[in-house]
């Protein structure tokens, strides 16, 4: 005890008898988070953590517990949702660390489920064009947009009509329109930086914005509800896509497929990862690669060209021989 507190890494029992659920309200509050990520992060400890360690203490909660929990949680949840709450659980621990209230986090070395990534699967254009006939008219022009410019859902259903410049056939992305329960919606900034971009509108984008304001006028927000309200995400899912799916003859298809589809149709054009990275606002190349390696074209033929031209001179083979 001498020694640990000389080398200032002692560590008062009694600062770990505050319990879970106490500690992690007052680290939630600390924390600099964007209001969605906020409700978040309170939804994932209110939902899994609290029932199950939220009146423990601090400094008696193993390892095994936290196993035992991801095990539990595993039955129900995916195994990506299972690694944010992990996630969310380890910060809180890693900051009792810090906070000397624990010697160490007991989420150390937690064996979590594996997360298979599903490959990315583009839409048809049979598809994009029935949904876009099965939505109400007033988000027909909606889905154009989406599926012509790669829109997340909050950018699509924050875009003003002073962020679009029909003269240059573009519009600026530089905000978004964020629906909590408790409040009302409202306009803030991307989720990142490199989410502010300028997109290049194609001409039947244009020509959907142009028919959609002349039906419906309006001043700030271009889609809005029929009372002309902002678009709150669950109730557009749950009246207007899902129905629009079903009629449309499809099955878990997500507003989001339309961003996909997006950049499969960049891709399937010739345009480089830099090029649809910079049109769908991620924050890295590799970001991109993650989710679309599988759309850019490969030819066996081309590699196995590049490979003899090389090798074959050095091994001295004839390249006739190679058919080449």
């Amino acid at each position: 005890m001498t020694a640990a507190m000389v080398t200032g890494q002692y560590v008062d029992p009694a600062a770990g008898r505050l319990t879970v659920r106490d500690y992690a309200e007052q680290w939630r509050a600390t924390q600099v988070h964007r209001p969605t990520t906020a409700a978040h992060v309170e939804t994932m400890l209110r939902r899994h953590v609290y029932p199950a360690l939220g009146q423990k203490r601090l400094s008696s909660v193993l390892p095994s517990d936290v196993q035992a929990l991801v095990k539990r949680l595993s039955l129900d949840l995916a195994p990506s949702t299972v690694g944010v709450v992990h996630r969310i659980l380890a910060g809180i621990f890693k900051a009792a660390v810090r906070d000397r209230r624990i010697v160490a986090s007991p989420c150390e070395g937690t064996k979590l489920p594996k997360v298979h990534r599903r490959r990315v699967e583009p839409l048809t254009l049979e598809a994009v064009q029935a949904l876009t006939n099965a939505v109400p008219d007033r988000y027909r022009a909606l889905v154009t947009l989406a599926a012509g410019t790669g829109l997340r859902q909050g950018e699509a259903f924050g875009l003003t009509v002073d962020r679009i410049d029909f003269l240059r056939r573009q519009l600026t992305v530089d905000r978004q329109l964020i629906t909590m329960p408790d409040r009302a919606p409202y306009l803030a900034p991307p989720k990142t930086q490199a989410s502010v971009r300028v997109v290049p509108l194609p001409q039947v984008v244009v020509d959907a914005l142009a028919a959609h304001l002349l039906t419906w006028p309006a001043d700030e927000l271009l889609f809005t509800t029929e009372l002309g309200a902002s678009i709150r995400r669950t109730a557009f899912s749950e009246r207007v896509w899902r129905p629009a799916v079903k009629r449309a003859g499809l099955s878990g298809v997500t507003f989001h497929a339309l961003r996909h589809f997006y950049a499969s149709l960049l891709i399937r054009h010739g345009e480089s990862v830099k090029t649809v990275q910079a049109r769908l606002g991620h924050a890295s190349a590799a970001e991109t690669l993650d989710t679309y390696s599988h759309l850019w074209p490969d030819s066996d033929d081309r590699t196995r060209a590049a490979v003899d031209s090389v090798l074959g001179v050095i091994a001295g083979v004839p390249r006739t021989s190679m058919g080449g």
